[in-house]
């Protein structure tokens, strides 16, 4: 996984860990480009995850980005 992956995933942990998911849409929105629909997808996705790892969501983060570009 590319290291700009794991630090956005780091930062988009941090927001979801202190419950403040306007912050986290704010970030995938302004930093990464997402649209809102996928950033509902993305924080769906890791809210569902067991543990939550930087590696697990860099991985979410990394499948809707290759989604935007197909």
């Amino acid at each position: 996984m590319s290291s700009v992956w794991t630090n956005h995933a780091n930062d988009l942990a941090q927001f979801l860990d202190n419950n403040n998911e306007t912050q986290a849409h704010m970030y995938l929105e302004q930093l990464m480009l997402f649209p809102v629909d996928i950033q509902d997808k993305i924080i769906e996705e890791i809210s569902h995850l067991v543990q939550c790892s930087g590696e697990d969501i860099a991985r979410i983060i990394t499948h809707y980005s290759m989604m935007e570009i197909q």
